[in-house]
Order: C-alpha cells, then structure tokens, then sequence
C-alpha cells in the first residue's frame, strides 16, 4: 500500500497539486462548496493512478485543489463507500494519500439521519464520538509502521480543537449545530423501525454509510480531523414513512449553505 500511495502523491505533485494544508471529504449532495475554491487544478478519480471510482449518482468523482479563506486545500468532491463493493483499504486511501501530500487538518461531511427526535431534518450535527457498525475495518491486516501504530487510540477520535472552532464559528453564525454521535452501518438499504429503535437504543443520535472509515484512519495517520452531518431526514420509528433519495438530496443542498459557512469559518482559523 505504501508504494500506491506514494505514486499517487508524486503524480499529483507532478500535477502541481503540492501544498495542500486542510482535506475536505464532501459527502452525499454537498459538493456546492466547490465553487467556493479558487481553483487551481481539478482532476477526475479515473485519472489518478491507484484511486477508485465513486460509483453514486450524486458524487461527481473529482479531486479539487486551490484556495479556501487564504488556506490551500484539496477537496474530493465526492466519496467512496462499502456498499459500492470496495474494501475499507479502498476507501480510505485517499486520506492516505491526504496525509503523504502534507495536509495538516482533515475537515469531513455527510448526509445523515436524524434518530435524536431533537434534531430536524435540514440542520446540522457536529460528530463528537461514532459507533462502528460496518462489517470491516480499514486496520485489517498487516501493519504497516510508517503509517501508523498497530493499535491506535480512539478516545478522542475526533479534534478537540477544530470540534471547539466548529461550534465557535456556529454561533458567530447563528447556526443551529447540535453535537451528538454518529453510527456507521453499511447500507444502501435504509433502517428498518426496530433497526432505529436499536441504533437509538444503543446511543446513537444520527445514522450514515460513511465518514468512520476515513475517521479510523485520519486517526491512525496522526491527521487531526472533524467531521459534520447533514441531517437529511427524521427516523422516527413511530412514525416511519417512505424516504425518496431526491428528498435526501434537495434537504442536503439547502442545508449545505451553513454547511459553507461553518467549513469557511474554521478554515479562516486554522
């Protein structure tokens, strides 16, 4: 895995993508922020040696680098999964790459499910602890030494630091930024009611397919990250109803514009 990774960084040095200081991971409906970058070059994850290729509808597949709030950042919009059929090591190896390219900070989004009553669709969640439900994990297998320890801690598996300028930059803001836990399940399929009923129960307040891979792995690079959550829909068990992926994705477009805001805010500070 070493040598890919270092093939892919000196392709993308080559493409003068060199400098980037702050990874950004744009989830499900959330790649507006794009257009915020003063771009400097783009590239399709097809043209990178060694990178997959998202294979959702509503990821575009492409890998930005240029200028955020004075910041050099890299920014992929659009993520891998493990129910498109890759292995945990395949998604997360752009983090890797991230990582060999020099980025000091990882800034990560995603589309959730509400499960906290509490939270409304259409707000966001700041990630303050996960749960891994996924089958797999990204550590699996031999370890690799110059890439991170064998066991690596997860006390605190998400920065303090940038977790502190999240909700600094909320309230600046004025936007509602709930803080809660995040579980990871392998999806595509949505819950079932008793499925919520358990995630709820064992103390999860929203739902995703994502986000904790990369988590796993910022942490076992000694890359200090933060992740966000777009809640998208609210999974009441009570009161289920049928969920159209085009709601999920219109829900996410509105709420990314404080979604914008936050991620410009601390990276101004960072």
């Amino acid at each position: 895995m070493l040598n890919k990774i270092r093939e892919s960084a000196e392709f993308l040095r080559n493409k003068k993508m060199d400098k980037p200081e702050i990874g950004i991971i744009l989830g499900t409906g959330l790649g507006k922020m794009v257009h915020e970058i003063a771009l400097h070059q783009q590239l399709d994850y097809g043209d990178i040696p060694h990178f997959p290729v998202s294979t959702v509808e509503f990821h575009k597949g492409r890998l930005i680098y240029g200028q955020l709030e004075g910041k050099m950042v890299l920014a992929m919009q659009g993520r891998f999964h493990y129910y498109e059929g890759y292995s945990m090591q395949e998604i997360t190896f752009p983090v890797r790459v991230m990582k060999e390219l020099g980025v000091k900070y990882l800034l990560i989004s995603n589309a959730a499910g509400a499960m906290n009553l509490a939270y409304k669709k259409g707000s966001l969640m700041l990630i303050d602890d996960h749960i891994n439900l996924l089958s797999d994990g990204p550590l699996r297998g031999s370890n690799d030494d110059t890439l991170g320890p064998r066991f690596p801690d997860m006390s605190q598996p998400y920065s303090k630091k940038i977790n502190d300028l999240m909700e600094q930059v909320a309230v600046q803001h004025g936007i509602l930024l709930h803080k809660g836990v995040y579980v990871a399940v392998a999806g595509p399929n949505l819950e079932t009611r008793a499925e919520y009923r358990f995630l709820r129960g064992i103390g999860a307040d929203v739902v995703g397919m994502s986000t904790v891979p990369e988590a796993i792995v910022a942490n076992h690079s000694g890359l200090p990250c933060a992740a966000v959550s777009v809640l998208t829909d609210e999974c009441d068990p009570e009161n289920l109803k049928p969920v159209d992926i085009k709601d999920i994705i219109e829900t996410a477009s509105v709420a990314e514009n404080d979604l914008i805001k936050l991620f410009k805010g601390v990276i101004r500070e960072l």
